[in-house]
């Protein structure tokens, strides 16, 4: 049977599960594992499939998951980098709907960000004195989704890889999709200051 073009579809286990028509690109989790690059930026025009491919590579690394079946029989699996399949803690952020007002654009960070935080709730069960402050400190944070305020939230992202790599003993893997979408909207609404000022040491 003719499968379907996955038109709008940017989520890879969907993707794969759902049966739709998928071109193997798993060669490219190869060339980003084998470049042992600390960072990688992918540029490209839109509907160009970088979603699908960051989804594709989230899936693969993300240690939360079990993913054997999703890629079965692609050119990954042949290949030395199969056995680093779901062996790596993997953050992925996607501020692709991070739209609007100043109030706006801080409210959606910070849903993310909790969203993210109760993904890994199990992590924070054992937290010392000293980490218990910080954890504390960035949930008053990121719980005032009300407050546009932005002051403490590049602490979110920092403190949960490093509580992620003191659970697991693992390099920590983080993927954000639609990085800039943000600061465009910031520039749009008269804030960019502010919000870059929240959002450049994440």
């Amino acid at each position: 049977m003719r499968k379907e073009l996955p038109i709008g579809i940017s989520d890879y286990r969907k993707a794969k599960e759902e049966g739709y028509y998928v071109v193997d690109k798993t060669k490219l989790i190869e060339e980003f594992l084998r470049s042992k690059s600390g960072v990688t930026l992918v540029t490209r025009p839109r509907r160009f499939g970088k979603t699908l491919n960051m989804s594709m590579l989230y899936e693969f690394l993300d240690i939360t998951k079990d993913s054997k079946d999703i890629f079965k029989d692609t050119y990954i699996m042949q290949s030395e980098y199969a056995s680093y399949m779901n062996q790596y803690p993997t953050i992925f952020l996607s501020f692709a709907n991070v739209k609007g007002s100043k109030e706006g654009i801080s409210r959606k960070l910070k849903l993310i960000m909790l969203e993210t935080y109760a993904k890994y709730e199990y992590i924070f069960q054992n937290l010392n004195k000293y980490q218990q402050i910080v954890y504390n400190g960035v949930m008053e944070c990121i719980e005032n989704i009300h407050d546009p305020s932005l002051e403490g939230i590049d602490d979110s992202l920092s403190f949960l890889m490093d509580q992620l790599y003191a659970y697991y003993g693992k390099r920590v893997m983080v993927m954000i999709d639609e990085y800039d979408t943000p600061f465009i909207q910031a520039k749009m609404s008269g804030c960019y200051d502010e919000i870059r000022s929240g959002l450049s040491e994440m």
